[in-house]
């Protein structure tokens, strides 16, 4: 039976010819080639068929990836709850997918925790402060390091719901009290009596966010480092596209503080990220992090690849 590495290197394969197939058959190669010789449309046309092999290439590791992949992640996460938090662009179908994948590796779903608008803007920064303030559950702390909107309430959010050993910092009454302060004050939404305690947190963002995102990149990033810090591990998950800019992922992979906080896959929208986000749950509860996906930072295509294919 072929192994997680040897496929995961195969796609790596399938994606680069496919990237310089699509070069090839640009039309700006299309164009200086037609003007050299009468011959150059029957190799576009070659060059074209070779493009759409690739496609069909592509489509098939996709299927394949689709058909295998409650295989390669059975009881992977048996005995682990997951909590997954979910960004305001998050995308249902990628939500839904990730708790598919949870339950298919043997994982516990422990809830879901949506993240506002009105938090990510950070446009209530001293409101937010307030309410973490006063619903530190007894007898837990919060670090003193983390003085910006994103860490404090990751790390409260943390200290509400995940555990590590099984031993959780908040009571239940403490979590439901917490809960409701930051969903009244606007920043969080959830389904009452949905959420317990976990062990590890996976954080679900939608498309990519640009340059000019401001602080929702940085504020999502922190949050979901602080939050794995306090549980057994996390994972922060984002589409095709979401290492680039000023979006969380590429703010955690810029920064080596929060890349050793919280794992990070950048094709959740790709049958193999979600494939890899499980199994890099699984390694974070075992203590390991690392960078997954096709874009820059990643280290590798999936977890037990020995190399990525952006620096």
């Amino acid at each position: 039976m072929i192994s997680l590495r040897q496929h995961a290197i195969s796609l790596v394969a399938v994606f680069l010819a496919l990237a310089v197939g699509l070069f090839l058959g640009s039309g700006f190669i299309g164009d200086r080639v037609n003007s050299v010789t009468g011959t150059s449309r029957d190799r576009i046309g070659d060059l074209e068929k070779q493009r759409d092999q690739l496609n069909e290439q592509v489509n098939a590791a996709n299927s394949f990836d689709a058909a295998i992949g409650a295989r390669l992640i059975a009881g992977t996460l048996k005995g682990q709850s997951v909590l997954v938090v979910s960004a305001p662009n998050a995308a249902d179908a990628d939500v839904d997918a990730v708790k598919e994948s949870i339950a298919s590796a043997g994982g516990r779903f422990a809830g879901q925790i949506a993240l506002t608008d009105s938090l990510v803007r950070d446009q209530n920064a001293e409101q937010v402060r307030t309410i973490v303030d006063q619903t530190i559950p007894p007898g837990a702390t919060l670090r003193t390091e983390l003085t910006d909107s994103g860490g404090r309430v990751g790390d409260l959010l943390g200290a509400l719901t995940l555990h590590r050993d099984g031993q959780s910092a908040a009571s239940a009454g403490d979590t439901r009290l917490g809960l409701q302060a930051l969903r009244e004050g606007g920043f969080i939404d959830y389904a009452d009596g949905a959420v317990s305690p976990a062990d590890l947190v996976v954080v679900v963002t939608g498309d990519p966010l640009g340059a000019d995102a401001g602080a929702q990149g940085q504020l999502t990033a922190r949050l979901a480092g602080s939050m794995s810090a306090r549980g057994q591990g996390g994972a922060l998950l984002g589409r095709t596209g979401s290492a680039t800019g000023g979006s969380p992922i590429a703010v955690v992979r810029s920064d080596p503080g929060l890349g050793n906080a919280v794992s990070t896959i950048d094709n959740v929208d790709q049958q193999t990220g979600r494939i890899t986000a499980v199994l890099a749950l699984a390694d974070e509860a075992d203590g390991r992090t690392g960078a997954y996906g096709t874009g820059p930072g990643a280290k590798a295509i999936t977890v037990g690849a020995q190399s990525g294919p952006a620096a």
